[in-house]
């Protein structure tokens, strides 16, 4: 009798469309229930009080914690490559680059 392989990977194909539109945000809202990760990405532009939720992306929280490990491992490839990423934790303002404040209420300027 053979035990299966539980680290198995299976190839998945991903079909991106062509005409598929990138969408740009420098505020993310983070919240979250008992069984799922919420994110709602926005983008706030200089002078104005409101910014619109454009994208709320929801997923378990084991693949939030999955994204957040994939992010990590690109953000130190990308600082290999480029350098340190200066945050207002390196000592910028507690502005960001479009002029807008950041945190606050589980928002957080990226």
């Amino acid at each position: 009798m053979t035990t299966p392989n539980p680290k198995r990977q299976v190839q998945v194909q991903i079909d991106v469309p062509q005409d598929l539109e990138p969408t740009y945000s420098n505020l993310a809202m983070i919240s979250h229930s008992p069984s799922e990760i919420f994110i709602d990405l926005a983008c706030l532009m200089p002078n104005l009080p409101k910014a619109k939720v454009h994208t709320r992306i929801v997923m378990t929280p084991m693949n939030a914690k999955l994204l957040q490990r994939a992010l990590a491992e690109n953000l130190q490839k990308f600082e290999a490559q480029f350098g340190e990423i200066k945050t207002s934790d390196d000592g910028f303002s507690s502005h960001n680059s479009a002029g807008n404040l950041k945190g606050g209420n589980g928002a957080v300027g990226l």
